[in-house]
């Protein structure tokens, strides 16, 4: 949210996205902010297929009966195509993406095409946001073929990267930098204005059963009876790596979040880069903090404070004023 003279902007979101539980709840979020336009979803290959994520997204706007947001089918597969390109992660979150929760298998929608962010980015110049919470691959693909018109977006988000801190998917790297660590490397050099939500402050993001019984009993929304199946299905499977957990974090949620409410996280500025290459170490992310290296321009989330966090998230779910 920007406040220009007491006036309360909204925000315009085009986001990149692989629904998937955390995307899905992230695109729950900006469709209930009142702070937040959502102006497209570019879908894309990570937790599901393509296919998987396209057909939840739009489920999502059918539910919210926001079907008119444009849903715009994005990459399939990474840049560097290897054995393991597309890993799923259906123990995590489902085999269709969202837990228990399964879109109608006669679910029928329109798709539009990629040049379709393109017009978007014209229509508001200067005033788009484009979050990604995926893989990078669908946002470096735009970065090249509408480079002038991405001088036109307003800020850049990222999900993604560890920074000093352990990996989600190997012991040093992060899902969406390790999907596909050449697209992250070029979205981190051409991306301007851009932020990083690493799970350094994302893993600490986390959604409760207090939380959702709160939710469950006093909201009013469209997709009350979505968040207690998803949300166990997807605290459980975190339980099971993470014996002691709390909660589930919500990585996708809190990037979007901090779009309308940029003081729920710290930040340090630097320049980052992504380990490439069939290594141990592919998809590790890292900044040179030596005293004598100059700071970069790329705003990293490095600390959350959960209580604005909590409170964001009740506010907007629970349409609270």
């Amino acid at each position: 949210m920007t406040d220009l003279g007491g006036i309360e902007l909204t925000e315009k979101i085009l986001l990149f996205a692989d629904p998937g539980i955390d995307d899905s709840l992230a695109i729950i979020y900006a469709l209930l902010n009142p702070n937040i336009e959502l102006v497209g979803i570019v879908t894309s290959y990570g937790n599901v297929s393509k296919e998987q994520a396209t057909a939840n997204a739009y489920y999502l706007l059918q539910l919210a009966n926001q079907t008119q947001i444009p849903i715009i089918p994005g990459a399939a597969n990474p840049v560097e195509q290897e054995e393991a390109s597309n890993i799923y992660y259906p123990e995590i979150h489902g085999a269709e993406g969202m837990g228990p929760i399964r879109p109608p298998g006669d679910l029928q929608y329109q798709v539009h095409s990629f040049e379709t962010i393109r017009t978007i980015i014209n229509r508001y110049p200067n005033e788009i946001v484009i979050v990604d919470t995926g893989r990078s691959t669908s946002l470096a693909t735009a970065l090249i073929l509408f480079n002038e018109e991405i001088k036109k977006v307003k800020a850049f988000y990222l999900m993604g990267g560890a920074f000093f801190v352990p990996g989600n998917v190997t012991a040093l790297a992060e899902a969406n930098f390790y999907g596909d660590p050449t697209a992250t490397n070029y979205v981190l050099t051409h991306a301007h204005n851009l932020t990083i939500t690493p799970l350094n402050v994302t893993q600490y993001a986390l959604l409760t059963s207090e939380m959702v019984q709160r939710l469950t009993q006093e909201g009013n929304t469209p997709f009350g009876a979505l968040l207690s199946p998803i949300f166990e299905f997807y605290y459980n499977a975190y339980q099971k790596n993470i014996p002691n957990i709390q909660g589930a974090p919500i990585h996708d949620l809190l990037t979007v979040m901090i779009v309308a409410n940029p003081t729920i996280v710290e930040y340090v500025y630097y320049d980052p880069k992504v380990i490439n290459g069939d290594s141990e170490a592919k998809g590790m992310s890292f900044i040179d903090i030596r005293p004598t290296s100059p700071k970069g321009k790329t705003r990293i989330a490095v600390k959350l404070d959960y209580e604005k966090f909590v409170e964001e998230f009740l506010n907007v779910m629970l349409i609270l004023d």
